[in-house]
């Protein structure tokens, strides 16, 4: 089975196991150059000294008389080694590569001279290694040796450990000071709204993250500029629009009674209706700028059906629920009408219906026994300008905006919009509104 080593998605995690790994095989090398070292220091001190010592010592056995040798071992004894007024323990051939070779070598170098060594070694738990001599009188004295070298002192290890602490606390800091402008920066970019209150990132700090701050909030403002100058335009033309359509609607009255002037008349209306939803869709956008207030959902609803019914519309409403949110009220109703007049258009009745709570989420409804729309092409009615041709075309007077503007004040008021057909026919077109705060 083979495993495959993903690389971390987050900058964040990738700058951290960057980071981790340099500062893990740092503090390795680190360490082991300093436990080498300290090695080879500490064995060199311990071999010198211990040549030094065991001369010392065994010269003063030699010229001590037999009684006070026994005295004077407890006063020579050492760490690692002792002397002992008595034969070797039965034992092994010493080995030759290792810590107690190297210091058998360096008695036999220091006191073979005078003396005859033998060495054994003696394993068990911890292994070590007797070396024995005969003093000038014939007694024997062997030197019980256990080598060993401490390189390190016992605090050492929790003074490398704090330093690796101190280290990724470090790290952990110049991560979060490198990503967290990049965070700022994508979450104000995942929230940019030129239409709302724009969001103005801070220019200070280091100078590439001050340069990127500086470069999104030019970028917003241009944003917003071409917004501003696209609903100037629209409104330019549809000003401009308004009086020549006017005229021609003027001179058509004047025309004597036909089918061409009825033709006439029904292409002037169908442009002035595109001219007036073209500017309500570049308006849209720009739902958001309208303040917000608390309303109560079903009077705000009974008012909206109340007009449509005197006006001879079969329009209804129901599951009234009380529910109190704040919103938008101009933007909701707008999507509304749009909502309903769709249905009244293509159904010739619209049912309104509530669901949900203030708390939890309300959702709008609206539905009708209309033709429908087929599956394939229902998530795409709600683009700018799109018609379904079979059924919702031309000849009904429809632009191709009202869902597209409905979906554009939905977002804008921080809800969503929803399509589905309905089970025996018709369809369903659903506003969700998040939880009140």
């Amino acid at each position: 089975m083979k495993f495959a080593l993903h690389w971390p998605h987050t900058l964040a995690s990738r700058l951290w196991l960057i980071f981790l790994a340099g500062l893990l095989l740092a503090q390795a090398l680190t360490f082991g150059a300093q436990y080498y070292e300290r090695y080879q220091s500490t064995k060199t001190a311990m071999l010198g000294n211990f040549e030094h010592d065991t001369a010392t010592s065994i010269a003063i056995l030699d010229r001590l008389p037999a009684p006070e040798r026994l005295e004077w071992t407890k006063r020579l004894q050492r760490r690692n080694y002792d002397y002992l007024l008595r034969e070797h323990d039965s034992g092994i051939p010493l080995a030759s590569n290792d810590l107690a070779a190297i210091a058998a070598q360096s008695l036999e170098a220091n006191l073979g001279r005078d003396y005859d060594l033998t060495f054994v070694q003696i394993p068990g738990p911890r292994e070590h290694f007797q070396a024995q001599l005969h003093l000038a009188d014939g007694s024997p004295v062997t030197i019980d040796v256990r080598p060993s070298v401490r390189p390190l002192s016992p605090w050492l290890p929790f003074v490398l450990f704090g330093q690796l602490m101190l280290m990724i606390a470090c790290t952990w800091l110049a991560v979060r000071i490198a990503t967290r402008p990049l965070s700022r920066l994508a979450e104000a970019v995942e929230n940019l709204d030129p239409n709302a209150h724009p969001v103005h990132l801070d220019e200070n700090g280091p100078r590439e993250v001050a340069y990127a701050a500086r470069a999104f909030n030019t970028m917003q403002a241009r944003i917003a500029g071409y917004l501003k100058e696209r609903m100037q335009l629209l409104a330019a033309i549809s000003h401009d629009l308004q009086t020549p359509i006017t005229r021609m609607k003027l001179r058509a009255e004047f025309m004597v009674d036909s089918v061409e002037k009825d033709k006439l008349g029904s292409d002037l209306y169908e442009i002035e209706h595109l001219v007036r939803e073209g500017v309500a869709y570049a308006r849209s956008v720009h739902g958001a700028a309208e303040a917000s207030c608390r309303i109560n959902l079903d009077s705000f609803l009974d008012s909206l059906v109340f007009d449509y019914q005197d006006t001879g519309h079969e329009v209804s409403l129901r599951g009234k629920n009380g529910a109190v949110i704040e919103t938008r009220p101009h933007a909701l109703r707008r999507i509304m009408v749009n909502l309903v007049d769709n249905a009244l258009k293509y159904a010739g009745n619209a049912e309104v219906e509530i669901a949900g709570n203030a708390s939890a989420g309300v959702s709008i409804s609206v539905l009708d026994r209309g033709p429908g729309i087929s599956e394939d092409v229902l998530a795409e009615v709600t683009k700018p300008f799109y018609r379904v041709e079979s059924s919702r075309n031309r000849n009904t007077g429809g632009t191709g905006l009202g869902l597209a503007i409905a979906l554009q004040l939905a977002v804008a008021i921080g809800g969503s919009l929803s399509l589905r057909n309905r089970e025996g026919g018709g369809l369903c077109v659903t506003l969700n509104l998040g939880s009140n705060p």
